[in-house]
């Protein structure tokens, strides 16, 4: 019932089909061992399994059966850009936005990134902890399953290592499923010069990282005021030597040429790629680099233009979406985002829940067929039964969760 090898993300028309991604009304689930082990008839899986079963009761013959009543189910959202952890407040930044201030503006005059680093490097270990535990659980009840989570706000190694440690710690301790990147090239902390910290990115944190063995990937702010895209070829290259893929934040603000860096490092996504040209566009989606839109970033900076999600459809280019949740963009729900990809990008709900499951996937390190974000046999059982019998409706009810039950990894979100 799905395009091909579900290891592959969809393109083009293929997103939105309907007859080849939905599966007909009546069908059961079976959950084993946290994996989905087959997918039948209701009644069929019901007198194989669980023959004494009547409406009234939820056990029965070692089996526990969730009646969906009828109710759409869908995959558990994949977000696979996220800040998890960092602590303070930006709030303010909203009414300086207003009176004409841009993002570098901000972090000029000692906002921005640099405000967020100064209050986390004051937190306690097991601060950082509780607020990722919250975090986690909060996108747990708004059907988010699997996350990326990036470091970012240390700037220096001891809080870089602390922030990825306490990502593993959150792992640990919820049914969200967490993948750590580190994003030491953040920014240039306000003590040092670029090329101090350059080297300290490459010749310190990077083999402190490696050895840490937490972070799956690199990611660097290739953005122009931050580092150049010369820059991110030298630490993605130090990553690369020593085995840590990337993920890259590029083209953000302007075309830098960042996603076509991308190509060049063999970056696993591209993410905000809002300004990125079409040639790299398409360079990307033949190299398999996954485009990542962060519309939530564009609706709270006040934005006309949205991402060419269209565009990229209508040009059978391979995207996925995700929050971009941080200080700035502070924002957890997969929902709100695809409400902002269909209202604002005009894209169909199921194209944008394509974009929010299986397509992310793909970029999150699995091998073989046992992966977050489809709903087939062999896949992670991590799926939300929704309010409503029309799977349009996740997309729909932006200030609302749309969830009524989330099943993560297997087990019950309660």
């Amino acid at each position: 019932m799905s395009y091909g090898d579900v290891t592959k993300p969809l393109r083009g028309p293929e997103m939105g089909d309907k007859e080849a991604n939905v599966y007909d009304a009546g069908l059961g689930i079976l959950i084993e061992d946290g994996f989905i082990s087959k997918i039948n008839d209701s009644d069929s899986l019901i007198s194989e399994f669980a023959p004494s079963w009547n409406k009234r009761t939820t056990n029965h013959d070692g089996a526990l059966i969730i009646d969906a009543g009828g109710n759409a189910i869908i995959p558990g959202f994949v977000d696979s850009h996220t800040h998890l952890i960092w602590s303070g407040d930006r709030s303010n930044e909203m009414a300086l936005r207003q009176s004409g201030l841009t993002y570098s503006d901000i972090a000029d005059i000692g906002g921005g990134i640099s405000k967020t680093v100064s209050s986390t490097r004051k937190s306690t270990f097991q601060e950082l902890v509780n607020i990722g535990l919250d975090r986690a659980n909060r996108a747990l009840k708004l059907g988010t399953t699997t996350l990326e989570a990036k470091s970012g706000y240390g700037l220096n190694t001891e809080t870089e290592l602390s922030l990825l440690e306490a990502t593993s710690k959150v792992n640990e301790n919820t049914n969200c499923e967490i993948h750590a990147t580190w994003l030491g090239a953040h920014d240039i902390p306000k003590n040092m010069e670029k090329k101090e910290y350059l080297n300290e990115l490459i010749n310190d944190q990077l083999p402190k990282v490696c050895e840490q063995g937490i972070a799956e990937w690199a990611d660097v702010f290739c953005e122009p005021g931050w580092f150049t895209t010369e820059e991110t070829a030298d630490i993605i290259e130090a990553c690369n030597g020593m085995g840590l893929g990337s993920r890259l934040h590029v083209d953000e603000f302007t075309d830098s040429g960042g996603l076509s860096l991308a190509v060049e490092m063999g970056s696993v996504s591209a993410d905000h790629v809002a300004c990125s040209n079409n040639e790299s566009r398409s360079e990307a989606d033949k190299s398999g680099v996954m485009q990542t839109f962060l519309a939530g970033t564009q609706y709270v900076l006040g934005m006309k233009e949205f991402p060419p999600m269209r565009e990229c459809q209508e040009n059978s280019w391979a995207f996925s979406i995700a929050t971009d949740f941080n200080p700035n963009c502070n924002t957890i729900s997969m929902p709100f985002v695809g409400s902002l990809a269909t209202h604002r990008c005009g894209i169909d709900p199921l194209s944008a829940l394509a974009a929010s499951t299986r397509n992310p996937s793909t970029t999150m390190g699995y091998s073989g067929g046992e992966l977050p974000g489809t709903i087939s046999e062999k896949s992670k059982a991590s799926l939300n039964i929704l309010k409503s019998k029309s799977l349009d409706s996740w997309c729909q009810t932006p200030g609302m969760n749309p969830i009524l039950m989330t099943v993560a990894n297997g087990h019950i979100v309660k």
